[in-house]
């Protein structure tokens, strides 16, 4: 990374020059767009949640005019049909997704940018097909362990009571020793008089705890409807099902990518995806560049995290270029 610690903003607003569809299988229906520069490095932007979608904001880490901006809605999620879907939606049918939206595409290889549940599906596709990625931009790792998952049940209440506390008692007491099963009744349940407002308190929970200072405009976004339900049922999907891998294996396969260039953004005071983690993955790849972000919590849209990704993207430029 460059020495320069100057506070970045974000690039421009811009709009896309394409949008699609990607008829993933008989029941799923992916959204993606393409802005910035046709001729420029391709890049792909993987959102996190899982299920949480993608945004204009996103195509703003990257310059416009020298890269190639690619950004999929995943399964179930944002703008992707149906929402909130779990069928046929495991972490190899996104990797699939991914390598069909690559060829659909016309792209050799790209740069791969993720940030936390997107740097587990970067880290999952890069090792599934290294010989596509030019490299990694990884945020606030998380890798799917059943400690990182528990953390997020039961772990975070003790730095943000207040939050676990409005997460805990959208379900009746008696339920909560066991928070995913007492959401699974309510997140599937037909009646969006019941599903919507379970949605709801799942994902302004994760929104709430997310930034190092209190953002209600933050929250707010994962309030929203189509956030809050692709968010909840999703995360809830992939957690119960350990992000369907087994346990370790994401740190064990860093060895298929180590060749490969990469910067991981870590911030410290992340509370939904602890440093604990990165650090992890810094020991498993200590080829890959590596930044604590010493005034962040876990959203990429604070100053200091925000700053730092976009100076890795205009770093990749020279790297790539």
């Amino acid at each position: 990374m460059p020495s320069d610690r100057r506070l970045r903003a974000f690039y421009p607003p811009i709009e896309p020059y394409r949008t699609g569809i990607l008829e993933a299988d008989e029941h799923h229906r992916l959204y993606y767009e393409e802005s910035g520069d046709p001729d420029g490095i391709p890049v792909l932007f993987l959102h996190g949640g899982p299920g949480a979608g993608a945004s204009a904001m996103h195509r703003r880490f990257f310059d416009p005019e020298r890269y190639r901006i690619v950004i999929l809605d995943q399964r179930g999620a944002g703008r992707s049909k149906p929402l909130g879907s779990i069928d046929n939606n495991t972490t190899d049918h996104l990797i699939d997704d991914i390598e069909a939206l690559r060829r659909h595409l016309g792209i050799e290889k790209w740069l791969v940018f993720g940030g936390s549940w997107g740097s587990t599906l970067a880290l999952a596709y890069g090792q599934a097909h290294p010989e596509a990625c030019l490299g990694f931009i990884l945020r606030g790792i998380f890798l799917g362990s059943a400690r990182e998952i528990d953390w997020f049940l039961y772990g975070m209440k003790r730095l943000f009571p207040e939050h676990w506390s409005d997460f805990a008692e959208a379900v009746p007491e008696a339920e909560r020793a066991d928070l995913m099963t007492a959401y699974e009744k309510r997140l599937f349940d037909p009646d969006p008089a019941v599903h919507m407002p379970a949605a709801v308190a799942w994902s302004r929970y994760e929104g709430a705890c997310s930034t190092l200072r209190p953002n209600p405009e933050h929250v707010a976004q994962f309030s929203g409807d189509v956030m809050a339900l692709g968010l909840a049922r999703i995360e809830w999907h992939f957690f119960r099902n350990g992000c369907f891998r087994e346990e370790g294996a994401l740190l064990a396969g860093v060895e298929r990518i180590r060749h490969l260039p990469a910067i991981i953004v870590q911030g410290r005071y992340d509370v939904v995806c602890p440093p604990e983690t990165a650090f992890a993955l810094r020991r498993a790849w200590p080829e890959a560049d590596f930044l604590m972000v010493d005034d962040a919590g876990h959203a990429a849209t604070e100053p200091g995290t925000r700053s730092a990704l976009i100076a890795a993207t205009d770093d990749f430029l020279y790297r790539l270029g």
